[in-house]
């Protein structure tokens, strides 16, 4: 299929424009002079531009999940309402602040206008912008005619991944502060207070103590390697991530984030609270489980969760439930397997799996802030055993000063 923009003469002898896709010119045409009697003029749309605009939005960022909640929300209201979807597109485009996806926008309303899919046209006008799972779901949702349905669950799942981040966000914030300051005020003793002590005992033909000794090494060696110890660092990290980008860096740094102390268990909890979240969302909408594994295991943050996940696409093909697929997987939670199974037999999957996301994600918050309640003290108890060597560090030769005069 080509997508080609016109302009015309409308019945009413008003010039009109707008796009259409068809497998060929004629078609095309035909197409428009099914409402535009007169056409002055038509063309392919070329791809490179499109994909130019998703390049600039990409190197922006993608929509958010407070954007996606929000914007669903305000679907689902208008169409409720019973605007048009074309018309309800257009609405939140003129309301949208950010300049590149009210473009998107206002190009996929023209697209739904002339016919396209609402599905489809995110899916082409939003590439890379969009989620999977936006996509599917409106997709499922148009099929089943139950569209405002599928917003409306939309909304609760973008709200409830906003809230997540915005958690971990805020859980992370003073930790990260206060390494951020104990490094700065490291850098200035290393830099400016020990080198000076060192040369004013040095002037007076004083020895120094061992502790203030090691001190002075320490200072003496980040003063002159401190350049390719940057650079090391550096090329380990572009190392580190060019190698998760692989796909076996990805399976390996998904199973290290698995059995990692205390934050592996973290991990479980938040995979398993996106599968069944995922998962709900789409069944809900009237996607068929095949298609619901498939559309989450693109979805999932971890690897090895999303290769389990997309293993079970061929187990379902074969006749096996969800539930026996969960049980041949080696990191979901057996409670999650159990109350998947009998989701399954009472015939409430979707309402069972939204239940068990909730209870995962407050698992997952109550273990990281348990987590956090653990490490403020250790690194206070850390920094105060670095603070503590300084500080003697420097006094201790103090002590010996009056024996020098």
């Amino acid at each position: 299929m080509q997508t080609y923009s016109y302009k015309a003469i409308g019945p009413d002898g008003k010039p009109t424009r707008g796009i259409v896709q068809a497998t060929d010119e004629f078609q095309a045409a035909e197409k428009i002079r099914q409402n535009n009697p007169i056409i002055t003029e038509i063309s392919v749309v070329k791809e490179k531009s499109n994909s130019g605009l998703n390049m600039e939005i990409g190197r922006k960022a993608r929509v958010t999940s407070q954007q996606l909640s929000i914007m669903c929300s305000q679907f689902a209201i208008m169409l409720k309402s019973g605007i048009p979807i074309a018309r309800c597109i257009e609405m939140i485009a003129d309301q949208t602040e950010d300049r590149k996806l009210k473009e998107i926008l206002k190009n996929v309303a023209d697209d739904v206008s002339q016919g396209s899919s609402v599905a489809s046209s995110f899916e082409r006008d939003g590439k890379g912008i969009f989620p999977v799972t936006f996509i599917e779901t409106i997709r499922a949702g148009e099929l089943a005619g139950t569209i405002e349905n599928s917003f409306s669950k939309m909304k609760v799942y973008y709200e409830k991944n906003f809230k997540t981040q915005e958690k971990i966000k805020q859980a992370m914030t003073y930790p990260i502060f206060v390494i951020i300051v104990a490094i700065i005020v490291l850098i200035v003793v290393m830099a400016k207070v020990i080198p000076t002590l060192a040369e004013t005992f040095a002037s007076m033909g004083g020895d120094l103590p061992l502790m203030t000794q090691i001190m002075i090494s320490i200072s003496n060696f980040f003063a002159r390697w401190w350049l390719l110890m940057i650079a090391v660092i550096l090329g380990i990290v572009i190392v580190v991530n060019v190698y998760n980008k692989t796909p076996k860096g990805r399976i390996t740094h998904g199973r290290f984030m698995l059995k990692m102390p205390v934050l592996g268990k973290i991990n479980v909890m938040n995979g398993s609270a996106q599968f069944a979240d995922t998962m709900a969302v789409m069944l809900g909408s009237g996607l068929t489980v095949n298609h619901a594994i498939e559309v989450t295991s693109k979805v999932m943050d971890n690897a090895v969760l999303s290769d389990d996940v997309a293993s079970m696409q061929g187990m379902i093909e074969e006749g096996h439930s969800l539930g026996e697929c969960l049980m041949k997987t080696k990191y979901f939670p057996e409670q999650l397997k159990q109350m998947t199974s009998i989701g399954e037999e009472t015939g409430e999957l979707d309402a069972t799996l939204e239940t068990i996301g909730e209870f995962y994600n407050n698992e997952a918050d109550h273990l990281t802030t348990q987590a956090l309640n653990k490490l403020e003290p250790t690194m206070l108890v850390i920094l105060a055993i670095f603070a503590g060597f300084i500080v003697i560090s420097i006094y201790l030769p103090m002590f010996t000063m009056y024996n020098l005069f």
